[in-house]
């Protein structure tokens, strides 16, 4: 039985012993660390920007209102914004002054993240202060699609060396589960895993679907994006459903994939932030063909406006589409165009999905990602024991 402990006199005055509680509680808590570093190939106003580019923006920005001082140091263009940018040198020389750029024109900080999007900046062999790797995705399908056999397996070797050994110490944050389990085959220790989930901006009021059949794909042209593959399965698909295909995004690709599109194909490029909003609202289906995601975020921004996504089941985007219910997960082409007509052609199914991808899209949004990232970022820099 447990027994009765009578009241003391801390316990008979409330309002104290919750100060008290509280100054526990924060003398406990892992101090935050201040000054924040970024580096990362490029910044968000790059034209060659994309999800990880906004992800790392949103962290900047979110961690400057919390009164962190954050920098950002890339290659590449760069604009203006609340938190400080440096850029290091161009698209690709940077990753060679970037030790030079941090030491002349940062000099110190309290934490550094790495964000290795394939080539690393191997910072634990340069900077002895605490580093945090932030990873998208592992690159290991995606070398020999961008180069010949040689320098895709020296890029190939190159990656997993510098997040298997060279970040042995360190803790490195996935953006996904299919992230996180890629980084453990590469023989990550999975206690220095930590997952913080990319998020979406919560939507305005949403403008009307479109009458007529409007399927949509978005991200940058690049090769491992696939959009090739959705344009051959398009004429399979348009004589049964009709309607439009339209590719929103840009990118060394495109000149190549409008020369294969068919007929009811448009191309619209960069677009605004309003008009992205209106054509998710609009479309009918997100379509995502990606070879590899680290999570997929136009998935969770199209289910914020109640689209639901089909995509292939390959990492990143089995983690941002829950097959079935917000979307479908294809295992093959033939799959991927079946899927495809069967919801373009049953309007209560495809508003079944689309309602239940807005309800999951609630649990995702930048200030969580944000307050996530920050309790990973204090325990990076607390002093390591032992």
């Amino acid at each position: 039985m447990p027994q009765h402990v009578p009241p003391t006199l801390h316990d008979a005055n409330p309002q104290k012993n919750r100060a008290t509680q509280k100054s526990q509680e924060n003398s406990a808590a892992p101090l935050h660390p201040r000054r924040i570093v970024f580096l990362s190939r490029r910044d968000l106003g790059n034209p060659a920007a994309g999800g990880s580019e906004l992800l790392v923006d949103r962290l900047a920005d979110g961690l400057t209102a919390l009164g962190h001082q954050v920098t950002l140091l890339c290659g590449g263009p760069a604009a203006y914004r609340d938190y400080r940018v440096v850029s290091a040198g161009g698209d690709l020389g940077h990753f060679i002054k970037a030790r030079r750029a941090f030491t002349r024109q940062v000099g110190d900080c309290d934490l550094l993240v790495e964000v290795c999007n394939g080539l690393p900046y191997l910072t634990p062999l340069w900077h002895r202060g605490p580093t945090l790797c932030l990873v998208n995705h592992v690159h290991t399908e995606l070398w020999g699609m961008r180069f010949p056999g040689p320098a895709a397996g020296l890029g190939r070797r190159l990656e997993h060396w510098a997040l298997s050994v060279a970040q042995r110490e360190n803790l490195l944050v996935a953006v996904s589960t299919s992230t996180a389990g890629a980084l453990g085959a590469l023989g990550v220790d999975h206690s220095r895993i930590r997952v913080v989930h990319n998020g979406v901006e919560q939507p305005g009021a949403r403008t009307p679907r479109s009458s007529e059949p409007l399927f949509l794909a978005m991200g940058r042209l690049v090769e491992y994006k696939r959009i090739d593959l959705l344009l051959r399965l398009w004429e399979r698909v348009r004589p049964v459903t009709g309607g439009k295909l339209l590719i929103i995004g840009d990118g060394p690709e495109r000149r190549r994939l409008e020369a294969l599109a068919g007929p009811d194909v448009i191309f619209k490029g960069r677009v605004s932030e309003a008009e992205k909003h209106q054509l998710l609202c609009a479309a009918w289906l997100l379509l995502h063909p990606s070879a590899v995601e680290g999570w997929g975020l136009v998935v969770t921004e199209a289910a914020t406006r109640g689209t639901p996504a089909i995509g292939f089941d390959v990492p990143g985007l089995r983690d941002s589409i829950a097959d079935g219910v917000t979307g479908v997960l294809a295992r093959g082409e033939s799959s991927f165009a079946a899927a495809w007509c069967t919801l373009a052609l049953s309007t209560e199914r495809r508003e079944a999905m689309g309602g239940a991808a807005a309800a999951r899209a609630e649990r995702y949004r930048w200030s969580s990602t944000v307050r996530q990232f920050r309790a990973v970022a204090a325990e990076a820099a607390a002093p390591r024991r032992g």
